[in-house]
């Protein structure tokens, strides 16, 4: 019992892992900017691929195709941000997040396919994995998963420090908390701010595809779950708030482990379900979010 109970834990805590870091990507675009990034799922996907091209195709060693794949979504985020969202910023700004919505999801199909064309539907393995497993207190835990906590772990730290003790973090945060406010401060919130985020948040998914791809297979929907998922997460501790964000994410990512192994894996997700349900009818705001009162 006792082995069976820590094996639901610690692929509850993996799991929850991976959710934190597709979460707070996401929840960080939509705190500071008001925008639902739907490409997310892609870059994601993205992230995955490139690390397994760097290091099989070119040969190179496992560190350079994790910074790679790091590069990568930090470049998509960034030319996200050129391409669409600074011109959709420049051109409606009243109805910028349904149409930076759809202008994503548009993207996010688009760069699925393009990986889809050029690496074929066939799952692939992703060499960046850790293989084996050691014995704490007589239980094994692979490496794997605790690779994967410790690199979500160092990366939430990372993004605390950037947020909490760096000027661009301040920067980001006084526009997640009034965007005209922070203009009239002299932030140049939609030429550095929103770039920075979407960065920010590009490099986030980039490092969790390469994470999601090492448990599972690489793939071109590979990002669409952990998105889904994440978007569940947002909901439930209250869009763009990042600590609530991350709560969530281990709460249910925990229910979800103990529901699948007590009623089945099919259980799992529509649990999920219910319980985002439950959230907006009782706290719309969210668990961790407040209810904004805007005076006439």
């Amino acid at each position: 019992m006792i082995d069976i109970l820590s094996a639901v834990i610690i692929a509850g805590l993996t799991t929850g892992a991976l959710y934190a870091l597709a979460t707070v990507g996401l929840s960080l675009v939509w705190g500071s900017m008001g925008m639902l990034n739907m490409a997310h799922a892609a870059l994601l996907t993205l992230g995955g691929y490139v690390a397994f091209t760097v290091t099989t195709s070119l040969g190179l060693p496992v560190p350079v195709g994790f910074l790679a794949a790091v590069l990568a979504g930090a470049l998509a985020g960034g030319l996200l941000y050129l391409l669409v969202a600074r011109n959709l910023l420049g051109h409606d700004k009243a109805n910028f997040e349904a149409n930076v919505m759809i202008a994503t999801v548009g993207i996010g199909i688009a760069l699925e396919n393009a990986i889809l064309l050029t690496y074929g539907g066939q799952p692939l393995k992703q060499p960046i994995s850790a293989a084996g497993s050691f014995s704490l207190a007589g239980i094994g835990i692979p490496y794997q998963n605790m690779l994967i906590v410790v690199v979500v772990v160092v990366m939430m730290a990372i993004v605390a420090f950037l947020l909490g003790r760096t000027r661009m973090g301040r920067a980001i945060r006084a526009t997640a908390q009034n965007r005209e406010a922070a203009q009239l401060m002299g932030v140049a919130v939609n030429r550095v701010v929103y770039f920075q985020v979407l960065v920010l948040s590009g490099a986030l998914a980039g490092i969790c595809g390469v994470m999601v791809s090492s448990m599972t297979q690489l793939s071109p929907p590979l990002g669409n779950d952990p998105m889904l998922k994440a978007f569940i997460m947002c909901v439930v501790a209250g869009l763009g708030n990042l600590p609530g964000a991350v709560a969530a994410a281990f709460g249910l990512a925990m229910l979800e482990a103990f529901v699948e192994y007590v009623a089945g894996a099919r259980w799992g997700f529509p649990t999920l379900l219910f319980v985002v349900i439950a959230v907006l009818i009782w706290r719309p705001a969210g668990l961790f979010g407040r209810i904004q009162i805007r005076r006439m």
